[in-house]
């Protein structure tokens, strides 16, 4: 399933979880803020690195128990994930793994299906000193 729009792509998984691609650089905001890449703890199934047959490279991850591993720099929350680059809130921030980043990565909408702006992210852009989203532009 896509959204009408040419800014945030959405495909519904086989297990009905939907992931977010952000796919029209002149129009993504993900491109100037990075917020959320340095606040929450990135957790995942071990099944996700690539030595498991997942995508996520696996000197990027940290474990946290025999199941769970997490992107190394967030591992207590509130640190910048190792695979950011760039400065937050400036234009070129970018994720280096975006092609292969983890689910909760991927699962992160940048707007809700009515075009509202995701509360967490309006939140966590105020946070790092940046101006809130707009409703997804049509």
């Amino acid at each position: 399933m896509q959204s009408s729009d040419a800014i945030q792509l959405l495909d519904i998984q086989d297990d009905n979880r939907i992931f977010a691609d952000m796919v029209n650089d002149d129009a993504n905001p993900c491109l100037s803020c990075g917020a959320c890449c340095q606040y929450f703890r990135v957790s995942m199934y071990m099944g996700e690195m690539t030595g498991a047959g997942g995508t996520v490279p696996d000197e990027l991850v940290s474990q946290v128990n025999p199941y769970i591993v997490c992107m190394k720099g967030t591992e207590a929350g509130y640190g910048r994930c190792v695979a950011l680059r760039g400065e937050v809130g400036k234009p070129g921030i970018h994720c280096a793994i975006y092609a292969q980043r983890p689910s909760p990565c991927r699962e992160f909408r940048v707007w809700a299906d009515d075009g509202s702006p995701n509360p967490d992210c309006q939140r966590l852009r105020e946070r790092a000193g940046l101006p809130p989203l707009a409703a997804m532009p049509a």
